[in-house]
C-alpha cells in the first residue's frame, strides 16, 4: 500500500511537479552560481506557489549552503534545496496518535467547495479500517444536499448520522456528542457549513459551534481541522490564518492536490503557519486520503 501510494503521489502531483521542473530547471542550466541564478531561481519559486516568505527562506538556506560549502554548480544546488524544502515541510508532519480519548471529536471547518463532506467519508473509512466506531455529526443545516450526502456515507460505511432538517448547528453536534457518549462510540465527525473567513456572521456561529461541543465533553472538540482546496494556492495560507484565530486549528487536510499546480502553497503555509497537515487528499478512492509525510511529498515533486 505504501509503495502504491509513493507512485500515485507522483503521478498525482504532476501538475505542480511541472511547475516545479521550471524552478529545478534553473538549477540545472546555470553552470555557475552567481546572483542571476538566484534572482532566476526566486521567481520561478514563486511562480510555484511557493509564497514569498517561503522562497526568501529557501534562496536565504541555499546561498549559505552555497558560501558554506563552496559549491560553484547550480546543479549541485539541487540537492540543497531538496533538503531545505524537506526541513521547512517537516514541522507540518505529525502522525495522529495511536490512543485516543472516547469519544474523539473532530470539528471539520473550511470554505464552500473545499471538500468537506467528502473527506468525512474518507476519514469515516479510515477510522473504520482502525477498527474505531465512528458517528457523524450533520452539522451543515443550510443544505440539504449536505445531509443527503453526508446520510449516503453513513449508509455506504453503516454509521450513524446524527441530523435534522432544520436546526442549530451547534445543537446538532452536540446531540451526537452526546450520542457517542450513551453509545460508546470512539469517533464523531463533525461536519459544519462552507463559510468564507470574510462572512462575520458564519464565522462567529462556527465560534459557538466550538464552545457548545465543550458543554457536552470539556475536552471537546480534541481536533479542529480546517478542509483546505489544494486549487486555491495562497489564498490557502488566508484561510489558515482566518480560521485558526476563530477557532485555534490543530490540523489541516489538503484535498484536490491531483487535479491542482499549486501543490506548492505548502511551503507557504509551513513558514506562516505551521499547523499539522494531517492528511492530503490525491484521488477519489478511500484510500487516497493519507497523512501527510514531508519526505515523500519533496521526493514526488523532484523525481
Amino acid at each position: 500500500m505504501a509503495s502504491r501510494f509513493k507512485a500515485l503521489l507522483k503521478a498525482d502531483l504532476e501538475l505542480t511537479r511541472t511547475r516545479w521542473k521550471n524552478a529545478l530547471g534553473v538549477l540545472r542550466s546555470h553552470p555557475k552560481v552567481d546572483e542571476a541564478l538566484f534572482e532566476a531561481l526566486e521567481t520561478q519559486l514563486i511562480a510555484s506557489d511557493v509564497g514569498v516568505a517561503a522562497t526568501e527562506r529557501l534562496i536565504l538556506e541555499l546561498r549559505a549552503a552555497a558560501r558554506d560549502k563552496r559549491i560553484t554548480d547550480g546543479a549541485v544546488l539541487e540537492g540543497e534545496l531538496k533538503a531545505s524544502l524537506t526541513r521547512l515541510l517537516a514541522p507540518l508532519e505529525k502522525p495522529m496518535p495511536s490512543v485516543l480519548p472516547k469519544p474523539f471529536v473532530i470539528l471539520l471547518a473550511g470554505v464552500n467547495g473545499a471538500g468537506k463532506t467528502t473527506t468525512i467519508g474518507k476519514l469515516t473509512r479510515r477510522f473504520q479500517s482502525e477498527k474505531r466506531s465512528v458517528l457523524l455529526a450533520a452539522g451543515d443545516t443550510y443544505r440539504a444536499a449536505a445531509r443527503e450526502q453526508l446520510a449516503e456515507w453513513g449508509r455506504r460505511h453503516n454509521v450513524t448520522v446524527v441530523s435534522q432538517e432544520k436546526g442549530d448547528s451547534a445543537a446538532v453536534i452536540f446531540d451526537a456528542v452526546q450520542s457517542a457518549k450513551a453509545k460508546g462510540i470512539d469517533v464523531v465527525l463533525a461536519d459544519t457549513a462552507g463559510r468564507l473567513p470574510t462572512q462575520a456572521h458564519l464565522m462567529d456561529e462556527i465560534k459557538k459551534v466550538k464552545r457548545v461541543i465543550a458543554k457536552a465533553d470539556p475536552a471537546a472538540p480534541h481536533e479542529t481541522w480546517l478542509v483546505l482546496d489544494a486549487n486555491t494556492g495562497q489564498n490557502a495560507v488566508r484561510q489558515v490564518d482566518a480560521f485558526d484565530k476563530a477557532l485555534g486549528l490543530t490540523g489541516l487536510i489538503l484535498t484536490k492536490l491531483d487535479g491542482t499546480a499549486k501543490g506548492g502553497a505548502v511551503a507557504g503555509i509551513a513558514i506562516e503557519h505551521p499547523i499539522p497537515i494531517r492528511f492530503i487528499g490525491i484521488g477519489e478512492k478511500p484510500e487516497d486520503l493519507r497523512p501527510f509525510v514531508a519526505s515523500e511529498f519533496v521526493e514526488a515533486l523532484f523525481s
